[in-house]
């Protein structure tokens, strides 16, 4: 019996309907800026080509989220230092749509978190102790929840045998733009604008420990809110440069053309929150959302897990989704 040989053709048509099947899971699950016109299809075509790379190799499809950096130091608006239910439905809900991959793509995929909490903690006020902690107690809860296709990155794997300081230091040097460069950006481009307006709101929020006037907090949180763009580009840019065949996904809207895919973690009324900015609420029907935890503790009672405040049950039927 002769052996036929593979059918370029073939294999090309079964590669295309893989990419583009692992492409529309990652479309269900985009954050969209609001009231964005519909995208033409060739607008996510560098997304096409970083799935591509993994289907025709046949490896895993590596999804690249910078996030999960530690909890907001406003009290007001979290119930600890340590990760919780937010965390928790966050990484069921990555790893479902990870399963999703798998059911077209055989490798499947697997989720980088590049938690950017040392990155920013100097300018923010949480202590690198802190962040630390958070970052342990969430690689815990992976493995406790039996999330295998998770894998972590941060700045001291970045940089190792470096002091904190430092290794933000080199981060600024290395990557990080101007501010000059970044007024600019701002002046020109409303999606970069509403980006650094979107920090300044959380830096004045999670100021708790501010003493002066709220004049002073806007200024101090505006000059800041600067840094920490710079910061967020700085970190964009060495995890590029580090993992320039992942599918960079963001917590924050991007729109269509970016390189970015915006993904929302758990819902929310307010676009920006996220699970380290708040407490999640499980509702009378079981579904859950995202609040600031003193808005929520008003209309629903504190559930505990493990001896740590996790979440906040509401008498109240809810607006989320259930996982």
């Amino acid at each position: 019996m002769i052996a036929c040989a593979p059918d370029p053709v073939t294999d090309r048509t079964r590669t295309d309907a893989v990419v583009e099947d692992v492409l529309d899971i990652l479309l269900r699950h985009r954050r969209a800026p609001r009231d964005e016109p519909a995208p033409e299809p060739s607008a996510f075509d560098p997304q096409r080509a970083q799935i591509r790379a993994a289907v025709t190799a046949g490896t895993p499809l590596r999804l690249v989220l910078p996030a999960f950096p530690c909890k907001s130091p406003n009290p007001a608006k979290v119930l600890g230092r340590l990760p919780d239910a937010g965390e928790r439905l966050s990484l069921h809900h990555l790893d479902r749509v990870r399963a999703e991959i798998a059911a077209v793509h055989e490798p499947g995929a697997r989720v980088l978190v590049c938690s950017d909490g040392h990155v920013f903690a100097d300018l923010i006020g949480v202590p690198d102790g802190h962040v630390d902690d958070y970052g342990a107690a969430l690689r815990e809860l992976a493995a406790a929840e039996r999330l295998p296709g998770f894998e972590f990155f941060d700045l001291s794997v970045a940089y190792p045998d470096r002091s904190h300081s430092e290794r933000r230091a080199l981060l600024d040097r290395l990557w990080a733009p101007s501010v000059e460069q970044l007024r600019e950006r701002c002046r020109a481009d409303p999606s970069e604008r509403a980006l650094y307006l979107g920090i300044v709101r959380f830096l004045v929020e999670d100021a708790g420990d501010h003493e002066g006037s709220r004049a002073a907090l806007q200024r101090r949180s505006r000059e800041r809110g600067y840094r920490v763009v710079a910061r967020s580009n700085a970190w964009s840019a060495l995890v590029a440069d580090r993992f320039p065949d992942g599918v960079r996904l963001s917590i924050h809207p991007h729109p269509a053309g970016s390189s970015k895919l915006g993904v929302r973690l758990v819902p929310a009324d307010d676009a920006w929150m996220t699970p380290w900015h708040s407490c999640a609420v499980r509702g009378r029907d079981g579904t859950w959302s995202l609040q600031r935890a003193d808005r929520a503790r008003r209309s629903g009672a504190l559930v505990s897990r493990a001896g740590r405040p996790d979440h906040v049950a509401s008498g109240r039927p809810g607006t989320g989704w259930s996982p």
